[in-house]
């Protein structure tokens, strides 16, 4: 399946990029990040959530269909 990938923030600034596209197989939220860490080594250090077509997921979240994918960055409000 093809994934988009969206970088924001300093994720972008790590990667060089802010989006990508990814063909893989069915997978979970971490087995993805442990691809995106491979091919983007800067990630590793790197705090962020993950968001599946625009929803805050666990680590565990099973990734079955074509979606888009954010990474997101810390972020600070009030």
């Amino acid at each position: 399946m093809q994934l988009t990938i969206k970088y924001f923030g300093m994720l972008a600034e790590a990667t060089s990029i802010s989006e990508e596209q990814l063909q893989i197989d069915t997978c979970s939220v971490a087995e993805l990040l442990i691809s995106l860490k491979k091919q983007h080594p800067k990630l590793s250090n790197k705090d962020f959530k993950v968001a599946v077509n625009q929803e805050l997921v666990a680590n565990d979240y099973a990734i079955t269909t074509e979606t888009e994918i954010a990474l997101l960055p810390p972020f600070a409000g009030g």
